[in-house]
Parts: C-alpha cells; sequence; structure tokens
C-alpha cells in the first residue's frame, strides 16, 4: 500500500498539496504515482511567476517506462520550483513527499484546497 500522509490533500490525477504556515502551497507527486512510473529520470517544472488554474498541465515528469503531465491542483502564482530535480530527479521515488516537491504556488483562492481529496478519499481511490 502507497504510502499517503494525512496532512495533505490530494488531486485525483496523483498531485499532492501541502499548505504552509506563509500561505503558499507546495505540490508534489503522491508515492502511489512515483511506484506507477518507475525510475525517474527527469524533470520539468513550470516557470516562476506563471499564472496556473487547477487543472491545467504545468508541469512533467518522465520516467524509464513513461512520460507524465503533472497538473496545478489549485489555481494560482507559481512562485519557486525546485531546482534540485533537474540534477536528481530520483528524488521523487526516494522521497516523494519531502525533498522532491516540484513548485510552489501562491493561490488565488486558498479555499480551492478543499475541493481536493483528504488521505483516506485518495487512497480509497486508487
Amino acid at each position: 500500500m502507497s504510502n499517503i500522509p494525512a496532512d495533505l490533500r490530494y488531486a485525483a490525477s496523483h498531485e499532492w498539496s501541502r499548505l504552509e504556515a506563509d500561505g503558499t502551497v507546495t505540490v508534489g507527486i503522491t508515492d502511489h504515482a512515483q511506484d506507477l512510473l518507475g525510475d525517474v529520470v527527469f524533470v520539468e517544472c513550470p516557470d516562476v511567476g506563471r499564472q496556473v488554474s487547477a487543472g491545467e498541465e504545468c508541469a512533467v515528469v518522465e520516467s524509464v517506462k513513461a512520460a507524465s503531465d503533472i497538473y496545478a491542483p489549485i489555481s494560482g502564482e507559481v512562485i519557486a520550483v525546485n531546482e534540485a530535480l533537474s540534477d536528481s530527479p530520483e528524488l521523487v521515488n526516494s522521497a516523494p513527499y519531502g525533498e522532491a516537491w516540484f513548485f510552489k504556488i501562491k493561490p488565488s483562492d486558498v479555499s480551492e484546497l478543499d475541493k481536493l481529496l483528504d488521505a483516506d478519499a485518495y487512497g480509497a481511490a486508487i
């Protein structure tokens, strides 16, 4: 069974979101998603400053098996990307909820997080 931290919110498309103390939202892909992908070999994050809408394709993760789009779980402005993934994309496999976050969003409406799945609902969905 996949690791599904209870303090995160989840999109059905396998992205996780964590509301930070400063009001920003950190986004990555779930343990389940990285497991399905296999060995991750490349990550392309969105540009800082890009405005994204919930459900919009905004990043790409490639593995030895496939390439998958990453969707913005909420709307807002991309304010940071994880540069470490450029040199070490394999972090997605070893630390999907830690070091391997993809990008951070300054949300335009933080209540959009309420539309995402909690850990129990995500676990049931997968």
